[in-house]
């Protein structure tokens, strides 16, 4: 059974329905990237998640089961037992997701003393340990620092103590490597990479950039305008991407374009997918019609249902699914994907 279950998502605000009829699944221990341009739901799905949307934001469809539970249908104070102890969130900005006026050890111990009942003394020792176990330097000195004292990188393996001090079933990542440099930003995602392998826990990564999922998900779900549009392994997406979207966001980039169409050449220009992800607001059929290099009229009738392949994969357009796609270059053995796309 699936540890989370969101199915038929629909998320409103008065005057615009960002997400619609998404659906997917998180496995116990599993880690799912939730990929896509800015503007297309992510976050918003993951605030959803939490109960934590935006003020007028509502979740106006679908069901979120959660352990096999419905979620949706307990109260506010039934699910904050619920939120910080078996679903945690790292959210994108540790600067204004951490309380400048409270050490980084306060806001550690209240989760501990909040959900585990411990006690000032014993939360401070517990405190003390997360911070060595995500990595900070000189813990028992940093216990007492406040966020403005702190790194980027520093900051955000604080928010991700915080979110794993109750070692949640879940851990929901919402770009936890926005603004981090390269090898901060490597450093972040292997560790909470090796904290889901010793507390069981699953991942929902979030993040615009497919290079990242390469190594670290078990799998991928692109979204655009709040819908799913594709979803697959990390090695069957790369190989061979089926939606438009997808193929346009892998060849954004130049290891990413060389993978699907050969050797780049430096000062090629790189192709681009034509305009932007607002011109899909109020769009009748499928969002990405007005920027899809493929569109037929029958694509803007409806919005294409998102459909399972016999090889497992799920894809959300009927004319790319009809197309022999070009072979891609053959595969270098013991070659990782994320070192293809840049990483």
């Amino acid at each position: 059974m699936a540890l989370l279950d969101v199915q038929g998502l629909g998320i409103a605000f008065p005057r615009a329905r960002p997400v619609q009829d998404l659906s997917f699944t998180v496995d116990p221990g599993e880690t799912v990237a939730l990929v896509g341009e800015s503007g297309s739901g992510k976050s918003l799905t993951a605030l959803a998640l939490m109960r934590l949307l935006p003020p007028r934001g509502r979740i106006e469809a679908g069901t979120i089961r959660f352990d096999g539970r419905d979620i949706g249908s307990l109260s506010e104070r039934q699910f904050r037992e619920i939120r910080g102890r078996e679903i945690a969130m790292v959210f994108q900005e540790p600067m204004t997701a951490l309380n400048p006026v409270l050490t980084v050890g306060v806001q550690i111990a209240e989760v501990l003393r909040r959900h585990e009942g411990l006690s000032a003394r014993a939360a401070r020792a517990r405190a003390v340990d997360l911070l060595d176990r995500v990595r900070l330097p000189d813990p028992h000195r940093r216990v007492d620092a406040y966020s403005h004292q702190l790194s980027g990188g520093m900051r955000q393996r604080v928010m991700i103590a915080v979110a794993v001090a109750c070692a949640p079933k879940l851990l929901v990542a919402d770009e936890p490597t926005t603004a981090l440099d390269v090898t901060i930003q490597a450093q972040v995602l292997d560790l909470i990479d090796s904290l889901r392998r010793d507390l069981g826990m699953a991942v929902l990564l979030i993040t615009h950039d497919l290079g990242v999922v390469g190594q670290w998900a078990d799998r991928v779900m692109v979204m655009y305008a709040g819908r799913r549009v594709e979803e697959a392994k990390p090695d069957a997406l790369f190989d061979d991407p089926l939606h438009p979207y997808t193929r346009g966001l892998l060849a954004a980039s130049p290891r990413g374009r060389t993978t699907l169409h050969g050797e780049f050449r430096r000062g090629e220009a790189l192709p681009e997918i034509p305009g932007s992800i607002a011109s899909a607001h109020g769009q009748p059929g499928c969002a990405f019609a007005p920027r899809c290099p493929l569109v037929e009229p029958s694509c803007r009738a409806a919005p294409p249902p998102a459909l399972a392949r016999p090889d497992g994969r799920i894809v959300a357009c009927p004319v790319t699914t009809a197309i022999a796609h070009p072979a891609l270059p053959p595969r270098i053995p013991g070659h990782r994907h994320d070192a293809a796309l840049g990483l």
